[in-house]
């Protein structure tokens, strides 16, 4: 592998080949000019409806990970495999002296990110978490309506919601791998939302959590402590009064589902709906169609302000310009050219800090107590 500095573009190997690696990374690596898409290891492509040697014959595969990481021509590895293989396959790219970037949740605990971390500087190699969220269009909005203005003024309320009508469990990974091993909704889909308000107002105070199973009618707590969560809802308190609240329901029944729920001292903004990059990559749209990452003005979100008066006036508030989530691969891209830490789009360090989050909540959860971060 040559050196950072001294290249333009990188070749890019990417471990597994499911939904994660199909839908949500390839199409982005082969759009992004700094990375090529070089190799594939997937461990048994005949035992697979997806077959990476099918669908891509032009590239380098394997079957083992000793020879994937063996390639000198590998510069960048991505992770797309259950979150209980992170730590393993991230330590091992590392030690072979590749960049990477793991899906999320990152790994299971924050002593497995803290001795990531400490590897990638040792080796001097960059390491990104895909939140990829950051990059949804309704995020970006209301990151720019809290960012850039005081329409809202002193946020004491923010409520960040992903919620379903599931009433079916999952029939793969996602609903039998342990809770330890960073399975549950928690981890899943937890870490999105757990990160948009780590992003937007840092690391809190202190949090409080209720894990449930709503399919099963159980509540994970003393009298229960090996319930397989769901559902949660994660409260996170902060020295200036504002709680955030982090919500997965899968037992929601609604035409539209809640999304954004922010309320400040001078007005409030909710949003309705999920963003449409994932329905939309499902479907089979590319990522340069011109309709990728918008959704229709129905979904407008809901800015109300309180004038002089006191009175209160609604208005529609469009989504921002779609950045998608090929913005978070051009900038780790950059950052790569770059060979610089501070540019990684979602270090290593801000996912270990969402773990630290997520840690207190389930602390919190099977004790019913509030837990304090520092």
């Amino acid at each position: 592998m040559a050196d950072s500095t001294t290249k333009s573009t990188f070749n890019v190997g990417v471990i597994g080949y499911g939904l994660s690696a199909t839908i949500f990374h390839i199409p982005f690596i082969s759009i992004t000019p700094s990375f090529k898409l070089h190799s594939i290891l997937q461990r048994d492509p005949s035992k697979s409806n997806l077959s990476a040697p099918r669908d891509y014959p032009n590239l380098k595969h394997f079957t083992t990970l000793e020879k994937f990481l063996a390639d000198a021509d590998l510069d960048v590895v991505v992770i797309t495999t259950p979150p209980q293989t992170h730590f393993f396959f991230s330590q091992k790219a590392l030690q072979s002296g590749k960049h990477v970037l793991v899906e999320k949740p990152f790994v299971p605990s924050v002593a497995e990110a803290d001795a990531l971390v400490e590897l990638a500087r040792e080796k001097g190699r960059l390491i990104c978490v895909y939140q990829n969220r950051r990059w949804d269009s309704d995020f970006l909005t209301v990151k720019k309506l809290l960012v850039d203005g005081d329409k809202l003024g002193r946020i004491v309320e923010f409520e960040t919601h992903f919620d379903r009508f599931r009433p079916e469990k999952p029939t793969n990974w996602r609903g039998s791998l342990g809770i330890d091993q960073g399975g549950s909704m928690l981890y899943d889909l937890g870490t999105h939302l757990v990160d948009q308000i780590y992003v937007l107002f840092g690391l809190p105070r202190s949090v409080f959590a209720t894990l449930s199973s709503q399919r099963d009618g159980l509540l994970l707590g003393p009298r229960n402590p090996d319930v397989y969560p769901d559902s949660f809802t994660v409260q996170i308190f902060y020295d200036n009064g504002l709680t955030a609240f982090a919500r997965v329901a899968v037992m929601s029944a609604e035409v539209q589902q809640p999304r954004f729920w922010i309320r400040g001292t001078k007005g409030s903004f909710r949003k309705a709906g999920l963003d449409t990059q994932e329905p939309q990559l499902k479907s089979g749209m590319k990522t340069g169609d011109a309709n990728f990452g918008r959704e229709g003005a129905e979904w407008n979100g809901k800015l109300t302000l309180v004038d002089a008066d006191g009175n209160a006036q609604e208005q529609d508030y469009p989504n921002v310009e779609p950045e998608t989530y090929s913005k978070i691969y051009e900038l780790f891209g950059q950052a790569i050219v770059r060979n610089r830490e501070q540019d990684v789009p979602v270090p290593a360090s801000q996912a270990r800090d969402v773990l630290r989050v997520i840690e207190a909540a389930k602390e919190s959860a099977k004790n019913r107590r509030e837990v304090e971060l520092y």
